[in-house]
């Protein structure tokens, strides 16, 4: 395909920011598509921007429900191409027969897992207490207690890509691992030594707990208010996989009640509405984050897990890859398929 044609696949990127500018911008010319970037997400009323496009492309913040899916599919869309693994932003059984969807499966499982190791850190140590003590001039220790992570029992949920980084690093650090996965990965088990059991026990004997599972309808929820009740006092929760994995209400209560010693979030149920969005002058209404953002063993993070160069340069190169597989070569082989 010549340059002239290539140029002429022209791709909506909705959801801008400015380092996906950035990233896509380093790499495009290698792939001589066309690129509008728009900063606005993709919403029923946004949707019309698609009107010329070939391809639009997403982050897991942009709606792809029913009625954004007609207008795609009527202004001639031809791929839709997700910059993220997940993709539970996308009514699957609406566009599937209408529009192929891609994704990027894997762009840097290390930046996720070392994120979720820095929030344990963080939370056990008292890193972000002690930074702004500090500023103050005050250098007391009090309060800023912390424990040996060495001997210690880590949960991991999922073990998947991430779920295996972050088991060679804490492993690392000399603790014991529990792991839970609906499908248990043999040979890292057997390489890694660790042990994988059911939910229930794993809930009873961790002192820390990391999510690192894709969200599907069955683990909805997963961390609700009945597992809460199951886990060890003072448990430590860290979350760098999907907001709705956890009931954020539910942990609001551990967390009030001591049962949650500790939580690391870098997803919310409802983010949405919040994250890469400044309201450092607004007033959050959503009364479930504002009161997490009241804790003082609480750490959020705006979903900057995988926000490293390597990832954004993966993210960039595997979605461009997407589009020219699809135009060029005549396959999808990151295509999101029914299940």
């Amino acid at each position: 395909m010549d340059t002239a044609a290539l140029a002429s696949i022209k791709i909506a990127f909705f959801d801008a920011q400015f380092y996906d500018i950035e990233s896509f911008d380093k790499i495009r010319n290698d792939f001589g598509f066309t690129i509008t970037y728009f900063k606005s997400r993709l919403t029923l009323e946004t949707a019309t921007l698609t009107q010329g496009f070939k391809v639009v492309c997403v982050s897991v913040n942009d709606v792809v429900d029913k009625g954004v899916i007609d207008i795609l599919e009527r202004n001639g869309v031809a791929l839709v191409a997700i910059r993220a693994a997940g993709y539970n932003n996308i009514d699957l059984k609406a566009i599937l027969k209408k529009i192929p969807v891609v994704r990027v499966p894997a762009y840097s499982p290390y930046a996720v897992a070392e994120h979720a190791v820095a929030l344990m850190l963080s939370l056990n140590r008292k890193i972000y207490r002690a930074y702004y003590r500090t500023r103050d001039d005050n250098f007391t220790l009090n309060g800023l207690l912390g424990f040996d992570m060495h001997g210690k029992t880590v949960g991991i949920i999922g073990t998947g890509k991430v779920g295996k980084v972050a088991v060679n690093i804490l492993k690392g650090f000399g603790t014991r691992i529990l792991a839970y996965d609906i499908f248990p990965d043999k040979e890292l088990q057997k390489n890694a030594g660790f042990e994988y059991v059911d939910l229930d026990t794993l809930y009873r004997e961790s002192e820390i707990i990391s999510l690192h599972c894709p969200l599907t309808n069955e683990n909805h929820h997963l961390i609700n208010e009945t597992a809460i009740t199951k886990m060890k006092p003072g448990v430590m929760i860290i979350n760098t996989g999907r907001g709705l994995l956890i009931d954020s209400k539910a942990l609001v209560e551990g967390l009030k009640s001591g049962k949650v010693g500790y939580a690391g979030l870098d997803v919310y149920e409802e983010e949405g509405e919040y994250f890469a969005r400044d309201f450092s002058n607004k007033v959050i209404t959503d009364d479930v984050l504002a009161r997490l953002l009241s804790f003082n063993n609480v750490v959020v993070t705006a979903h900057q897990g995988f926000f490293t160069r390597e990832a954004l340069h993966n993210i960039a190169v595997t979605t461009l890859e997407n589009v020219r597989d699809f135009f060029i070569e005549k396959k999808l082989p990151n295509e999101i398929s029914a299940k």
